[in-house]
């Protein structure tokens, strides 16, 4: 499995629900997607970004699916212009393991 993260600081944090509802039109593009969560800054909690993404694939070959999917590239350039920073983690792990 892999797991895929992203996180984003926004130009103008008040976007964040219109990014985040952006990025959940690809919750389902490729049958390989196992998790899709994306979440926005809450005040009440610490964050030092404004929206991320935590999304899991069952191998490398669906999340390149992914990432090049139409969808998926349309709504990045759109998301591109709304963000100011940008930070991705992609990491193997077996299910069921610590750690996982």
């Amino acid at each position: 499995m892999i797991r895929h993260i992203v996180l984003w600081t926004l130009n103008d944090p008040a976007d964040a629900p219109r990014f985040k509802a952006l990025l959940d039109t690809c919750a389902r593009l490729v049958p390989g997607i196992v998790e899709f969560d994306v979440g926005i800054r809450e005040a009440s909690l610490e964050a030092n970004a404004d929206v991320v993404l935590v999304s899991t694939f069952t191998d490398t070959q669906q999340l390149d699916a992914y990432q090049n999917h139409p969808q998926h590239k349309a709504v990045a350039a759109e998301l591109g212009t709304m963000r100011s920073g940008r930070h991705v983690l992609d990491h193997a792990f077996e299910p069921g393991k610590a750690g996982a």
